[in-house]
């Protein structure tokens, strides 16, 4: 029998209707941090500037306190950058997707068995 590495499964947190936070939205958030812009991130996740922004409006909404503060452009420049609260949803989404995992490890492995051996 062949076995199949098993790829890194992703978790998603979906509260309620409105609140979803996966590993897309947490990748653009980290990107922000380093790129100090919205416009840096995008391209750093590859993702349009236009994307990029509609979801950063997206998670700052979804949050009672801002994730991401962004400041316009002009003379001096613009720029984002991730609040003290966005440092601790990161921390707290990848403390929880480490828990889950671990939680179902056997059992992933497992399920890994039924997939299609490539």
């Amino acid at each position: 029998m062949t076995k199949i590495k098993l790829q890194n499964p992703m978790i998603r947190l979906i509260l309620g209707n409105t609140v979803s936070l996966g590993p897309g939205k947490i990748e653009l958030i980290n990107a922000i941090g380093t790129a100090g812009s919205i416009s840096g991130a995008a391209k750093m996740v590859g993702m349009s500037y236009r994307r990029a922004w509609n979801l950063v409006d997206s998670i700052n909404q979804d949050f009672a306190t801002p994730v991401i503060i962004t400041s316009s452009g002009g003379k001096g420049g613009g720029g984002a950058v991730v609040s003290v609260i966005g440092i601790e949803i990161i921390k707290r989404y990848q403390w929880i997707e480490a828990k889950a995992l671990a939680s179902v490890k056997d059992d992933l492995e497992e399920f890994q068995s039924y997939l299609q051996k490539i």
